[in-house]
């Protein structure tokens, strides 16, 4: 991690401006093709949820914008990513979901294995320890129940909040392909729409070439 000098930034114009804000997030959602994606995780009985949180957050870290953090007016610019997600298992008729945090170590199978784990011996639904001084953080949400077209997080009025929110609805057919409702919300004074759509870009080509 570093910081970032703000004064010789190019940035520096759109991070003062945005930064003002009372609420400087902003939020996009659009449709991805995930039909060679949702083949393969059919055929080889994979996690669907687990497999699409590891490639969203390999996107994520191929662009620089959604690894920088706010504090206190300062940027910093983080290595790498940690995906926090939302889990809920169904068990003995309880709608609560717990929220689980995997480091991102090792490659696909550790990391399916290391979030299987966690979700299924986690007991508790919050666990602080796992927030405490870090904001290296993507957070991940799915709505595998309803087919979005807007969707919006809970958020405090923070200016310095500037983790990213990730989050899918249920997938659709379109004729012969299938297609998931994908939303990301992020801070502008560090993410412009562009930025989205390179992310958006670098997980459908993920997502194609899965294997």
């Amino acid at each position: 991690m570093k910081e970032i000098d703000l004064s010789t930034w190019k940035r520096r114009g759109h991070f003062a401006f945005f930064h003002r804000m009372d609420y400087p997030h902003f939020n996009v959602c659009f449709d991805i093709d995930i039909t060679d994606f949702a083949k393969k995780i059919k055929s080889s009985k994979l996690p669907f949820y687990f497999s699409l949180i590891y490639l969203s957050t390999l996107s994520a870290n191929k662009i620089e914008e959604f690894r920088y953090r706010i504090r206190d007016g300062k940027v910093f610019l983080h290595d790498s990513l940690t995906p926090s997600f939302t889990y809920m298992d169904g068990k003995d008729d309880d709608d609560l979901f717990k929220m689980i945090t995997v480091e991102l170590s090792g490659d696909y199978n550790n990391f399916i294995k290391l979030a299987s784990e966690k979700s299924k011996n986690q007991k508790d639904y919050f666990i602080a320890e796992d927030f405490k001084d870090r904001d290296d953080f993507i957070y991940f949400t799915s709505l595998p129940w309803i087919s979005f077209t807007h969707l919006s997080h809970t958020i405090n009025f923070n200016k310095n909040d500037s983790v990213p929110r990730l989050s899918w609805g249920k997938y659709y057919e379109r004729g012969s392909r299938i297609y998931l409702p994908y939303s990301v919300q992020v801070n502008h004074a560090l993410v412009d729409g562009i930025h989205i759509a390179r992310f958006k870009d670098t997980l459908e080509n993920l997502l194609n070439n899965f294997n």
